[in-house]
């Protein structure tokens, strides 16, 4: 019996948030650095070691400064696979999401390339909505201590100079200044670092490819987002119809998943721990926040992306085998009840005593099949083609986030309106995929895709039937498949009515009579 593997998280306190930065942000100072990414701007981390310094003096606490605290993430090594831009960002904005404070991260190599990790610093403040900055109404005086005093008398010496230590403030100049909130005191619990190990052991299981690695196992659910009805003269409207256009974001995505092979039970999963655990935990904490389920979404679409990417690379190393069942996808729907192939064996002994076996008759789904592939080719080719335009998309974004300079504003603008573009062309053509389905009478694309697969599967066995039934009896299959019986009742139908019309006037032109 094969032994877990377990989850390496470690978290420590730092006490120079700027240098540590430095150090693991630096090629310079990092062998093996692949990407960094960063959810705000370098002077917030200036700002935050300012005000935690002078928090912290003024607390009188003996010891060292806590400026912020740093996790290290240890990932499988498979995970060097994937492309390491997107892979920093999905576990770092996986982090905001949670918790909300801003973060810095980086993704390392050990010397030995033995070891593939994370550091992700992250801050136990938030910014203000409205910073706090107060402005003295007349000369303020402090003593050696910080303290405030009410004269000037009070922080001279005994010569009439002010004491070394003591500072005065000049009327409207700004005394205080405050831009974080105080400290979150769960970041300190014992329960914070548990916490996060689950959740990141639960979101390298979506992406861990060999079964044997993974942690935990799925749990079983919709893979859709429901939308919500706008009744007429609804106050929140606008608010609800945001919320469809998230929710529809959503299912966009989970149709490309499905089209591209991903398991039902990890676009599930990626659900549960991307939305539906994130919304509870901050309703809980929180209450209702107007634009968190936006916020938590576009991260949760994000994920999902990035495990269709995961899927699809595996599916590109793979070796491409031709079944039977992919080359009879091709034929036209008229001659689906025919075998194409003439595969008799040059000798078929057919005993006179033994029963001659009936003919394997084809099912309703297995009838369907050249149909439905026909239908999934397409889907593929415009999931292809979606995939192509995001590629697309992703690239213009990074060329927008290396244009630097004062004057660039042109440049900017002539990107930004690529990528407004090719998002409006995209969200089109996702749209595009569940008309694809419902052209054939299917409300959905996976309602489609299982229908397909049944349909496939029954295929595939009816050929094996027909050709063991061939070489059984040396015949070849008669048309009487679905669409042979249906056109028989047709034409039972019909003999009946002629049958009818027929008696009835025999018996009018007896009375006649």
């Amino acid at each position: 019996m094969p032994i877990g593997r377990n989850s390496f998280i470690q978290m420590t306190k730092l006490s120079n948030v700027k240098g540590r930065i430095t150090y693991v942000s630096s090629h310079a100072k990092q062998e093996n650095l692949y990407a960094v990414y960063e959810t705000t701007e370098r002077k917030f981390w200036r700002e935050l070691a300012k005000c935690n310094q002078e928090e912290f003096e003024k607390s009188g606490t003996e010891g060292k400064c806590i400026e912020a605290r740093e996790l290290i993430i240890a990932l499988p090594e498979s995970f060097t696979e994937f492309q390491p831009d997107r892979l920093l960002q999905l576990f770092t904005n996986h982090f905001k999401q949670n918790y909300g404070t801003e973060c810095i991260a980086a993704l390392h190599h050990n010397k030995r390339k033995t070891n593939y990790h994370i550091h992700l610093i992250f801050a136990e403040r938030k910014l203000l909505d409205e910073p706090i900055i107060k402005i003295a109404s007349r000369n303020m005086f402090y003593d050696e201590n910080g303290k405030h005093v009410r004269t000037k008398k009070e922080i001279l010496g005994e010569e009439g100079e002010i004491r070394e230590g003591c500072r005065i403030v000049k009327k409207g100049e700004v005394y205080e200044k405050k831009l974080f909130t105080a400290k979150d005191e769960r970041f300190k619990s014992n329960s914070f670092l548990d916490e996060v190990k689950h959740s990141y052991t639960d979101l390298i299981n979506i992406y861990v490819q060999d079964e044997s690695q993974k942690l935990q196992v799925f749990e079983r659910g919709g893979v859709y987002l429901a939308t919500k009805k706008i009744g007429k003269n609804n106050p929140k409207a606008h608010e609800i119809e945001d919320d469809n256009q998230k929710r529809q974001e959503w299912n966009r995505a989970v149709d490309m998943a499905l089209i591209s092979g991903v398991p039902e039970l990890q676009i599930v999963e990626v659900k549960r721990k991307q939305i539906t655990e994130p919304i509870k935990k901050s309703i809980a904490r929180q209450g209702n926040r107007p634009g968190l389920f936006a916020r938590v979404v576009t991260v949760a679409v994000e994920a999902l992306e990035f495990l269709i990417e995961s899927v699809l690379l595996k599916k590109s190393r793979e070796v491409p085998e031709q079944t039977n069942v992919a080359q009879a996808g091709t034929p036209k729907a008229e001659q689906t009840e025919s075998i194409a192939e003439n595969i008799v064996p040059e000798s078929v002994e057919i005993k006179e005593e033994k029963a001659e076996p009936k003919q394997p008759e084809m099912t309703r789904l297995a009838s369907k099949f050249p149909k439905f592939f026909k239908v999934k080719k397409e889907l593929d080719e415009q999931n292809v083609a979606i995939q192509q335009k995001q590629k697309q998309l992703s690239a213009k974004k990074k060329e927008l986030s290396e244009v630097k300079g004062l004057f660039k504003g042109r440049k900017k603008k002539e990107l930004q309106k690529e990528i407004d573009e090719l998002t409006s062309h995209i969200r089109d053509m996702k749209d595009y995929l569940p008309r694809i389905v419902q052209k054939i009478g299917y409300r959905s694309v996976q309602e489609f895709l299982k229908d397909f697969k049944v349909s496939q599967t029954e295929y595939s066995e009816y050929r094996t039937a027909i050709e063991k039934w061939k070489n059984e009896t040396g015949k070849e299959p008669e048309s009487h498949g679905i669409r042979a019986k249906l056109a028989a009742k047709k034409q039972e139908i019909q003999n009946e009515q002629k049958n009818k019309q027929h008696t009835h006037k025999q018996n009018k032109d007896r009375g006649a009579r």
